[in-house]
């Protein structure tokens, strides 16, 4: 039975074996494209051409509900294999839910029918949040069902920035948005507060990791989503001092996680700097918004870029370089030219939160071009690896 099931799996095209294959290349060639289209389009370059909901709100919701979403779905629905002990999803059906991303960012570009878009777009996330559902609740493991809750709650979001769209309104569009970027700064918190200190562990060869504390990861777990409720219906919008207090707690929280987890050996390891330095951002993130609501004339928009570019963008590049390597059989030494890529992820994120308070348009333009050459230094050396086999020739 078991060699029936190694000849089945061996015998699907390589980039349909495991979700992270086709959603990591994809979201990885969504990032490079999308910042410099939407460049293109704050010049003026493309002004006869307008996606749904204008070239801002485009840029806003694809960075999340398609980038965002494409590599979440792929890390987790390759994890869950490991997780449960259950065949991940392949093949024929991991086609069908790639294909449905793939028309909803079309969908997004040409400006498709209202009716058309809303299914699109609503039907990955929530497809995700079933497949992942579904399979833990096959084996009943309850430690994980947050993360279900948190993939429907980006559904929901996702879902207020389509009727935003539908009613011309703006403000929910945006709305919709900050809320969904709260909510993967909480998958963010949930993930990574697991698998940074076990890789910094592994990577470092000490003997365990860094042990959590129960408390922090459940303030931290359930800060977030509320941040993200306050901004779907509204208090978060304007300066609040409560709300200050909860980013506040939120920040202090995320620093003293990544204090604990501070090895000084990891910064040999760009596998793991990486990592330790991209959840950094979202720490400074928090305290940035904290400031914010407390009434510090600082613009929101600096702490959404910290957050956008140096937290997710940051944490995307480290995890999908690494889980790459290990879901093809190869050892975990990033190939040549990573290293730049996580320096250069870094250095978008100073351009677009620091300097542009000195340079804005050179700012901007060093922080785009910045990136896409990060996420395309990632194209280009693990395209090939996504597209092949894995090299020690079991399936996956």
């Amino acid at each position: 039975m078991q060699v029936l099931e190694r000849s089945k799996a061996l015998a699907i095209p390589p980039l349909l074996r495991l979700a992270f294959r086709p959603f990591f290349l994809a979201g990885g060639l969504l990032a490079v494209v999308a910042i410099p289209l939407w460049l293109a389009a704050f010049s003026g370059a493309v002004a006869n051409w307008q996606p749904a909901g204008g070239w801002l709100g485009w840029h806003r919701h694809e960075l999340l509900f398609g980038f965002g979403l494409a590599i979440i779905a792929g890390f987790l629905l390759t994890a869950v294999q490991t997780w449960t002990s259950r065949p991940g999803l392949s093949g024929k059906p991991l086609a069908a839910l790639a294909l449905v991303w793939l028309l909803a960012r079309v969908a997004w570009l040409v400006n498709a029918p209202w009716a058309v878009l809303a299914v699109l777009e609503l039907a990955f996330p929530l497809a995700v949040a079933g497949l992942m559902g579904f399979t833990l609740w096959k084996v009943r493991q309850k430690r994980n069902y947050p993360i279900v809750v948190v993939l429907l709650l980006l559904a929901a979001a996702d879902g207020l920035s389509l009727y935003g769209l539908l009613e011309g309104h703006e403000g929910w569009q945006r709305q919709g948005v900050l809320s969904g970027i709260w909510l993967v700064a909480a998958m963010m918190g949930l993930i990574g507060g697991r698998v940074i200190p076990f890789f910094t562990q592994r990577g470092l060869g000490r003997k365990e990791a860094v042990a959590p504390w129960a408390w922090l990861d459940w303030l931290l777990l359930i800060g977030s989503p509320l941040v993200a409720l306050l901004y779907a219906i509204g208090p978060a919008l304007s300066p609040n001092v409560g709300v200050g207090l909860l980013f506040a707690v939120l920040g202090a929280g995320h620093l003293v996680r990544l204090l604990r987890w501070h090895d000084r050996a990891m910064w040999r390891v760009p596998l793991l700097w990486s990592l330790h330095l991209a959840y950094g951002w979202l720490a400074l993130a928090c305290l940035g918004m904290a400031l914010w609501h407390f009434g510090v004339s600082i613009n929101p928009s600096l702490a959404v870029h910290c957050l956008t570019i140096g937290a997710m963008g940051g944490l995307v590049l480290a995890m999908i370089a690494r889980v790459s390597l290990g879901h093809t059989g190869r050892t975990l030494e990033p190939p040549a030219g990573m290293t730049l890529a996580f320096i250069l992820l870094n250095l978008a994120c100073l351009s677009r939160v620091g300097l542009i308070l000195l340079f804005p348009l050179p700012a901007l333009w060093l922080a785009g071009v910045c990136w896409a050459l990060g996420f395309g230094l990632y194209a280009w050396r693990y395209g090939p690896m996504l597209l092949r086999a894995r090299v020690d020739g079991h399936p996956g």
